[in-house]
């Protein structure tokens, strides 16, 4: 009895040392089967910070995977997929929480496989350091300079070099001085404030807790001792205050606080702040931590605030100090890391989440590409899986936000398709292009209302799409002549037309095609705009792009007109002898031939021309959209 009484007094002095003790966050990458899992299991299992049961459970399940003999197979501990054991590779974040007596850990395993780049930049994003593994037999790879870059990008600055494997090259120091040598010309690249190289071998213990006695001319720490000793950059109380609203809290008739994460700096009662983007200003009256009223928060925390007055706030804005404002801006020049198989085009639409913040936004330019093994800066117009770049954004309304190398919250962001809800790629912001401080909306007295009341009708946007031949610009030139005999006023914008004057400066690539249609979109909410009646006749081949339009406009002031025919009857009318010389190789990218046609999943309307007559589909227009 008097045993367990001292183990419980002994488990809470541990437990309270504990909580005074700062915690690193560490992430293990490099490239395929380098090993990172099994270095993070050792190092588990050498300091006994693994339980008995845990042990037993290693040991059977390394039996299953094939491992020889009484060998454990130290992946096992961190590679928790299923899927993972049976490739033997890492494909999610795999976290692990551990403590010593002089600090507390948090690793993040990530993977090594390309296709799964995105989740390693998932463990970075919050780490202090990094271990990149390197097989001692091969040296430097492809993935152990991308995550190198990477690493670099998202701010980490101090790397611990494991190489590791070295006793499949029988421990030679010449071998393991050459793959350093190599990586210090490679940092050379990067912004790395401190790099700490270890030869290990992570299935044999060999410099993971203790010193190698197998690598005696090594005179360095043990990756477990360097990992106690790298300095974590303290949270400087003097940061500026950011907290970005994440919820209004009602949860009550008379309370409304607002709750987010503090970012950076320290927030106390009493204390007088910005709320952006609207620029007014409170006193903090009340804060709440965890259900209980606190005199000061900081850096990291969640909490609840209200404020000495009743202000318009919602989810995005952001609590900043009284005399701390953020930048304002919808046009940035940032690194960007593609993460998706689908081609980034520039023009497309996408949505960004930076923060609590969602806007609409378009990769207006890439200025270049990084080459990852040379590091050239090359040219290019679309992005492909894994590629790193700096680009141009534009978004379509302006956010709150601060240069990343100040402050990682507010200066990081994700890119959504808006198809797909998928995460599609990650950047970071530089600064804000000047150019968007420099414009601003003009308030006109005339207005789209007025216009229309002027015109005797409503303004709208009907979108003919369909295969080339498919009776697009038939239908809109009927329609046309019907709504210009009624008196309304009315304009067709059609592709062939476009194409000799505003847009002949554009091909058929994909590229090509997404800026041809932006650009046409635009001229078309500014017709709208104006009271007009505007019919669109495009192939508009692509999903997105139609969609990005529709979002342009408001509700009811877009349909989507699908004109549907087999590509057979397209190519049979084909009255410009286009499917021909496309069938022949004369036309490159021609849609339904060697470029996509994307159908549209639920369109307004869909008219199959093959077996409609061009008055039926004028008849049933007219009469559902234009009858007032």
């Amino acid at each position: 009895m008097q045993s367990q009484v001292s183990k419980n007094i002994s488990i809470k002095k541990f437990l309270k040392k504990q909580s005074s003790l700062k915690t690193l966050r560490f992430i293990t990458c490099g490239s395929v089967d380098d090993g990172k899992s099994t270095l993070i299991g050792r190092m588990l299992f050498e300091s006994q910070l693994i339980f008995d049961d845990q042990i037993i459970s290693l040991e059977s399940d390394s039996k299953k995977s094939g491992t020889q003999g009484d060998d454990i197979d130290f992946a096992l501990l961190v590679d928790g997929l299923a899927a993972e054991r049976e490739q033997g590779i890492t494909i999610d974040v795999a976290y692990r929480y551990f403590a010593t007596e002089k600090r507390k850990f948090i690793v993040a395993d990530t993977p090594g496989h390309e296709q799964y780049t995105r989740n390693m930049i998932t463990g970075a994003s919050t780490a202090d350091a990094a271990i990149i593994l390197v097989d001692a037999r091969h040296g430097l790879m492809t993935q152990t300079k991308r995550h190198s870059y990477i690493c670099s990008l998202m701010g980490i600055k101090n790397i611990i070099l494991a190489i590791n494997k070295m006793d499949l090259i029988h421990y030679k120091e010449t071998e393991y001085q050459k793959i350093v040598d190599d990586y210090k010309k490679l940092a050379s690249n990067f912004d790395f404030e401190k790099i700490i190289s270890i030869p290990i071998s992570a299935l044999n213990g060999e410099n993971i807790v203790n010193g190698s006695k197998k690598m005696p001319w090594y005179k360095g720490k043990s990756v477990f001792k360097t990992l106690e000793t790298i300095k974590i950059k303290s949270s400087d109380i003097q940061e500026k205050l950011r907290l970005p609203i994440q919820w209004v809290n009602r949860t009550s008739s008379d309370f409304r606080g607002f709750s987010g994460s503090i970012v950076s700096g320290k927030i106390k009662k009493g204390d007088v702040v910005n709320i952006l983007p609207h620029w007014t200003q409170a006193k903090i009256k009340e804060i709440i931590v965890s259900g209980k009223k606190s005199q000061v928060s900081s850096k990291n925390t969640a909490v609840t605030v209200t404020l000495d007055k009743e202000l318009d706030i919602s989810r995005g804005d952001v609590l900043v100090g009284s005399n701390e404002p953020c930048e304002i801006s919808n046009q940035f020049q940032c690194n960007l890391v593609w993460m998706s198989s689908t081609p980034g085009l520039l023009g497309r639409s996408h949505l960004i989440k930076i923060g609590h913040q969602m806007a609409g936004v378009q990769i207006t330019n890439i200025k270049y590409k990084i080459n990852i093994n040379s590091f050239e800066k090359l040219p290019g117009k679309t992005l492909e899986l894994n590629d790193i770049c700096i680009a141009e954004i534009n978004l379509d309304k302006k956010i709150i936000f601060e240069e990343y190398i100040k402050n990682k919250s507010m200066g990081s962001f994700i890119l959504i398709d808006r198809l797909t809800n998928q995460t599609i790629a990650v950047g970071m912001i530089n600064f804000s292009l000047r150019r968007s401080q420099n414009i601003y909306n003009q308030k006109l007295d005339v207005n789209k209302i007025s216009r229309q009341v002027l015109n005797g009708h409503k303004s709208k946007l009907i979108w003919f799409t369909g295969l080339s031949g498919s009776g697009k610009s038939t239908i809109a030139n009927a329609l046309e002549k019907r709504l210009h005999e009624q008196g309304k006023r009315t304009y067709i914008l059609d592709g062939d037309n476009i194409r000799h004057g505003l847009n002949k400066d554009l091909g058929f690539t994909d590229t090509d095609r997404v800026e041809n249609i932006r650009r046409i979109s635009e001229v078309a909410k500014l017709m709208v705009d104006a009271g007009i009646i505007v019919l669109a006749a495009f192939i508009s081949p692509f999903r997105a792009e139609r969609e990005m339009a529709r979002n342009m406009f408001e509700k009811d002031e877009f349909k989507e007109v699908f004109v549907d025919v087999p590509i057979k009857i397209a190519e049979k009318r084909d009255p410009k002898g286009l499917y021909k010389k496309a069938r022949s190789g004369q036309i490159k990218n021609f849609t339904g031939i060697d470029s996509s046609y994307e159908k549209p999943i639920s369109p307004e309307y869909t008219f199959n021309t093959d077996k409609l007559k061009v008055d039926k589909i004028i008849e049933e227009l007219l009469i559902k959209e234009f009858k007032d």
